[in-house]
């Protein structure tokens, strides 16, 4: 985003939008999901973090992982849609979804998201 004219920075409300984490066991998981999200419009942006080491409790056993982090950003309303998306689509059966609504930062990059996803639609009666 190179065009400082198109963003207000009065607009953007605390917490609109959001980040969202998902984990996934290799990098093709990782792209797969993430070019279906930005191809629905359910995300701005999805950045793809290598090689991350996991340790968790799984099935009463302590395990370790190499992972990748996809750090996904979006509208806050968005996040049900995304979380069931990865739900449908990623390769474990329970699948890592978490997000953090976003208080600030650079305003127009904040601006940015809320331009490139589109609203929620509302459901009508």
């Amino acid at each position: 985003m190179t065009d400082r004219q198109t963003c207000d920075s009065s607009s953007y409300k605390a917490g609109s939008s959001s980040v969202a984490f998902v984990t996934t066991p290799d990098r093709e998981s990782a792209k797969k999901l993430a070019h279906g999200i930005i191809d629905r419009k359910i995300a701005a942006c999805v950045n793809i973090i290598p090689k991350i080491e996991s340790i968790y409790m799984w099935e009463g056993k302590v395990t370790e992982d190499d992972e990748y982090l996809m750090m996904i950003k979006t509208r806050t309303e968005r996040i049900d849609e995304l979380s069931k998306f990865v739900r449908e689509n990623h390769p474990h059966s329970v699948a890592e979804v978490i997000s953090i609504p976003i208080e600030n930062g650079n305003l127009p990059y904040l601006n940015w998201i809320v331009q490139t996803v589109p609203e929620l639609e509302k459901k009508k009666d």
